[in-house]
């Protein structure tokens, strides 16, 4: 479904995030990717799905080529690629439904969604959406009205607006309590698992990949440094991700 080949990322500043990244992606896998704070877990996301320009290095999703993409093609490409925000990423003034509808423009005439004119199926999949998060009496409320694991939750029906094919979680639980951490990741796991939606999920809790990803990704200072399954990732994989130097 996705491959990544010999990505890489350096800022303006100097900062080299991504040291030639490469593997690949099946159709179907919860992917969690460890590593500390600055280690490029956030930029290897971000330049999935071109919120960030990667460097150098290809990304091809479901047999399209997304680095190169642009205008048009770069739309169509992303449609299927819905990102989860550590922040949450919603318009706090807004409605909880109108942030889901959201969702929906990469299939909505540019006209509509500047005046939010939705089809009444769209709102229709929105209120489904957030029943099945269990926030269906959210949706009249603003946005930052609701707690931090609520407005994660609308994050992810945002996301399910999309339809998507893979789904890229950006340290989505770092600010939530365990049992808002619990809450998202059991969800994530449940569309996962009941949608066959991919997931790449950042995770700062090699606990936390352990128990909920199919696979692990470690990085560290912009380097893969492990790629494989959660047993094999012991004790001295997690020392040499989190260790200094």
């Amino acid at each position: 479904m996705l491959q990544v080949q010999q990505l890489t990322k350096t800022y303006a500043n100097g900062t080299r995030a991504l040291k030639e990244i490469s593997f690949e992606v099946a159709a179907g896998e919860f992917v969690v990717v460890l590593g500390k704070s600055g280690s490029g877990k956030s930029s290897l996301l971000r330049c999935i799905n071109r919120l960030v320009e990667p460097g150098g290095g290809r990304i091809v999703f479901r047999g399209q080529e997304i680095t190169g993409a642009n205008g048009r093609n770069l739309r169509l490409g992303r449609r299927k690629i819905a990102m989860i925000f550590q922040n949450y990423n919603l318009v706090k003034r807004c409605s909880v439904l109108t942030n889901v509808l959201t969702g929906r423009l990469g299939y909505t005439s540019s006209w509509r969604g500047l005046v939010n004119h939705f089809s009444r199926r769209d709102v229709d999949r929105a209120a489904h959406n957030l029943e099945r998060l269990g926030i269906a009496d959210t949706a009249r409320r603003r946005a930052d009205t609701l707690s931090g694991g609520q407005q994660q939750r609308v994050g992810i029906a945002r996301a399910l607006m999309q339809e998507p094919a893979l789904i890229l979680a950006d340290e989505p639980v770092s600010s939530l309590d365990p049992a808002g951490v619990k809450t998202i990741l059991d969800i994530l796991k449940r569309i996962n698992e009941q949608d066959g939606v991919t997931i790449i999920c950042n995770l700062h809790i090699p606990d936390l990949g352990k128990q909920y990803g199919s696979r692990i990704i470690a990085l560290k200072n912009g380097g893969k440094i492990f790629d494989g399954p959660p047993g094999k990732f012991d004790e001295a994989a997690a020392h040499e991700t989190y260790a200094d130097g």
